[in-house]
């Protein structure tokens, strides 16, 4: 950007700042949801819970799915862009 350009949109800079900032919390978080040691270590304790009489089969069953379903988009993502992230 050209000097003049960069001098006008100063008053933005706290903006664009702010906006890089929620992009780098909105990456970490989707890096440690997609996670495979995380979504393995959420099967593991959603297991306990089943086996503890905490959750039912039913709620089992469903999050089960949702969590390999996670675990799927995981590995289709880190084969494409290889860190283990969806982009």
């Amino acid at each position: 950007m050209g000097l003049i350009s960069e001098v006008l949109l100063l008053p933005f800079a706290p903006v664009r700042g702010s906006a890089w900032a929620v992009r780098q919390v909105l990456q970490e978080a989707e890096r440690i949801y997609y996670d495979p040691a995380t979504i393995r270590a959420e099967l593991a304790r959603l297991e306990e819970q089943l086996e503890a009489g905490e959750i039912t089969e039913e709620e089992f069953d469903r999050l089960e799915d949702e969590l390999l379903d996670r675990l799927e988009t995981a590995s289709r993502g880190s084969a494409g862009t290889g860190n283990g992230t969806t982009q």
